[in-house]
Formats: structure tokens, sequence, C-alpha cells
């Protein structure tokens, strides 16, 4: 079983407004991204949200399916909200998770089935969806890292654990895996 984490307890300072709530294609960002999650093939989804944000917490319910989390301390960094999905999703039957952010909408079904389906077959304990030769998300996390995520460094994050792996690069058609939304002028060039 694959459940996935989503990322959504970042701040939007740059944004102005909470990214999670902006639309493309006529959908929330949040509903987006589930929709491509679950129609690629992952069996749950872990939201973790910033405490105090019933609006996002509302979208999530509407799409039916995701859990939302709150992360009690989200200003400690993305690793906190990690492992606060983390400790959401994880059980004796998890093979691995895989990992993606609120701010990156338009993954795309096909870029997560392709991901999970290359995960089955590797080797390799952490697999990221690539484009064009440049990475981006979602990230497939084998069960094998769970701890060693649980005890990376917090001024490093994931990236500390990355570091330390092989990481295979799972090429996708899917362009929206590189394509990160943080301010107000990367949405205004993004479809609606």
């Amino acid at each position: 079983m694959v459940p996935c984490i989503l990322l959504a307890a970042g701040a939007s300072t740059r944004m102005g407004r909470p990214k999670a709530l902006l639309t493309t294609g006529g959908k929330t960002f949040i509903r987006k991204v589930l929709e491509d999650l679950r129609d690629g093939g992952v069996s749950s989804v872990a939201v973790v949200m910033r405490p105090g944000q019933p609006e996002i917490a509302a979208e999530v319910s509407r799409a039916g399916f995701g859990q939302a989390v709150e992360n009690p301390r989200p200003d400690e960094g993305q690793l906190s909200s990690l492992l606060v999905g983390l400790d959401a999703v994880d059980r004796p039957d998890v093979d691995g998770v895989l990992v993606t952010l609120v701010d990156v909408p338009i993954i795309g079904a096909e870029s997560v089935r392709a991901l999970l389906e290359r995960a089955r077959a590797s080797k390799s304990p952490v697999l990221r969806a690539v484009h064009g030769g440049r990475h981006g998300h979602p990230v497939f996390f084998k069960r094998e890292l769970f701890d060693a995520l649980r005890h990376a460094d917090p001024a490093l994050g994931a990236k500390d654990v990355l570091r330390r792996v092989t990481v295979e690069d799972v090429e996708v058609a899917e362009p929206g895996v590189v394509i990160d939304i943080d301010t107000p002028a990367d949405y205004d060039r993004l479809p609606k």
C-alpha cells in the first residue's frame, strides 16, 4: 500500500494568500492534486496544513479523498510537516510513501502512476519525478527510509536523507511536475 503526504502547511508569504485555494483548470490546487493522486493509484492522502485554516480542511472534505492533518508547529520547516504526515499514514502494510507539494498543482495522474509503477521494480530507496532532466515532485520514499526521515537534521530537511542514498530519477511526460507556484508572477503564468 502506498499513501501520499501532501504538504500544504507553508505560510504562503510570497503569494500573499493560501496557495491550496488558488485555482487551475477550474479547480483549487488542493482539489487538483488530490484528484491526480487518486487517479494515479495512491491509496490515501494525508494533507498536512497549518492550524486555523478551516477553508482548506473543508476543501479536502469536499474532494472526498484525503484527510486533513494539522501540523502544530509548521514554522519549524517542511520536515516538521513531512513527519506529521508520516505519522498519519505509517502502518505495517505501507511499503513506501509518495510526497508532493500543494504548490506543484499539475503533477498529473500519469506521472503519479509512472512513479508508483517504477517504485515497485526499483531497488532505489528514493525515486523522484523528472521532466526534461529537471527534478520535481512527487518524490517516493521506500519504508526503509522512514527512520532516517524521522532522524533527519531539521535544518536540512529531507535533503539530508536524499544526499546519503541513491535517488532514481523517473522521467515523466507531464511538465507540471517541475512547475512550482510560489509568487503571484508564477501564478499568472499558470493556466487558469
